[in-house]
């Protein structure tokens, strides 16, 4: 088996003492179990014909609800120190739903990894989305301020039961994706497609965010951050109406959500585009944290608009943007389409550690990965490869990074893709849902007992 082959490698640099290594899932990619939820608006959106392009849902997935104890013994023989999940706020508020993450926990602690609990990945409860079914003038969901209030009670829920063995939490994963391809492009849930009228989204759920920060302070959370998803902004040339669009979509991709948390304060111009008293609320959303999470994946070149709808990465961009996506050339690319550029890592920790300073926290890389096809995925054992040295690269210039995640331990739903897109480290037979590692699951172990 994968497991049993070695690895040859060149020496990888020591890390700091205590970094932690780790793989990430979330709960609506693999769990399945969905008769043992409330639907989420993902259920909603999987339902709807043209919606997902392999036409299939995440009612069964992976089957993790019923195989997590396969799972943890994957992630033991792994050897990680942590395994990031997240808990599905439609399965809490089902009876007895978080009895599962009770169980999970519990196995975890006993193989002695520790657990990280994201507290929203993206599964809203359809509960709280059908405001906009009842002719809610917000739009239902994330559009409603509500919806952050009702975030930390869910929170405060979750921390009351789990938190005596949980000891990192992250509240939030990638708000800017949510946002961006469930509210203003349409192409994931719940499906709107409100371009710029989609950023109360953005502000809610960074509200959402502090006001989780503060229900994790009452639990007596010591360990609590967020989860955003940045990358290099290339612009496409040195032609001012160029430099102008690849600053905007910096914006949007690397400040819009990083600063109302780090700074406490909006980019220029973008807090006056933002309901309610922006002021107080920044004051909750800039709740301190212990960590800041980057999840990377590639760099972006950005030009000006073009003038024609635009295909990228899987997603569709509308003619209307101001500014276009554009091929980076010469570099290989992901079965997924998306360039693959380790240096990219560096350079984005390293921009980051210079335009925050001493406001930055300590950093962790809570998602890095790719999808290819095949068991024996000697590409991503590639691409591990150059990004945990370009991480390294990263440390030695100073940034204060203290843990990486691999995305993602299984091979699962990938959202709009279905299960067209593979980015386990371990190989899941979707017919019978067997479980087989890769050789990548084989190289990173080498890896981590190398770091011992």
């Amino acid at each position: 088996m994968a497991t049993d082959a070695v690895h040859p490698m060149p020496p990888f640099p020591r890390f700091p003492d205590g970094f932690l290594w780790g793989v990430a899932t979330s709960a609506h990619q693999i769990e399945g179990a969905a008769d043992l939820r409330e639907p989420s608006v993902w259920d909603v959106f999987e339902a709807e014909p043209g919606r997902i392009k392999d036409g299939s849902t995440a009612a069964v997935a992976c089957d993790h609800y019923h195989r997590y104890r396969e799972d943890v013994a994957l992630l033991a023989g792994l050897g990680v120190d942590a395994y990031r999940f997240s808990v599905s706020w439609p399965r809490v508020r089902f009876a007895g739903g978080l009895d599962f993450y009770d169980r999970l926990v519990d196995e975890l602690c006993a193989a002695g990894v520790r657990p990280v609990a994201t507290l929203f990945h993206w599964d809203l409860p359809v509960a709280l989305q059908a405001a906009s079914d009842s002719g809610s003038a917000a739009g239902g969901g994330w559009l409603e301020r509500d919806t952050a209030f009702r975030f930390a009670d869910h929170v405060s829920v979750v921390a009351d039961r789990l938190g005596d063995r949980v000891t990192q939490w992250i509240t939030l994963n990638e708000p800017a994706e949510h946002t961006l391809l469930g509210h203003a492009l349409g192409t994931h849930a719940p499906g709107r497609q409100l371009l710029f009228d989609a950023l109360p989204v953005a502000h809610h759920q960074l509200l959402a965010h502090g006001l989780a920060v503060r229900a994790l302070r009452a639990a007596g959370a010591a360990d609590v951050g967020i989860t955003n998803s940045h990358g290099p902004v290339w612009p496409a040339s040195q032609e001012p109406a160029d430099l102008e669009a690849a600053g905007f979509y910096d914006i949007l991709l690397n400040r819009l959500f990083a600063e109302p948390v780090i700074l406490g304060a909006y980019p220029d111009g973008m807090g006056e585009l933002m309901p309610g008293d922006v002021e107080s609320d920044l004051k909750v959303i800039a709740e301190p944290v212990d960590f800041y999470g980057v999840n990377y994946y590639s760099p972006t070149r950005v030009g000006a608009p073009q003038g024609t709808e635009i295909e990228f990465g899987g997603v569709t961009m509308p003619a209307e943007l101001p500014f276009s996506v554009r091929e980076i050339e010469d570099v290989p690319v992901t079965d997924f389409g998306w360039p693959v550029v380790p240096e990219g890592l560096t350079e984005l920790l390293t921009a980051f550690r210079d335009r925050y300073g001493d406001r930055l926290p300590p950093v962790v890389v809570t998602e890095n990965g790719c999808s290819y096809e095949g068991v024996d995925d000697q590409d991503r054992i590639a691409y591990l490869d150059g990004h945990i040295r370009a991480l390294h690269r990263a440390v030695e210039a100073g940034v204060d990074v203290r843990g990486y995640f691999v995305w993602s331990l299984l091979d699962n739903f990938e959202w709009a893709e279905g299960y067209a897109r593979r980015f386990g480290l371990v190989h899941v037979d979707y017919a019978t849902r067997k479980r087989t590692p890769k050789s990548s699951y084989g190289w990173y172990r080498d890896v981590l007992r190398a770091q011992r």
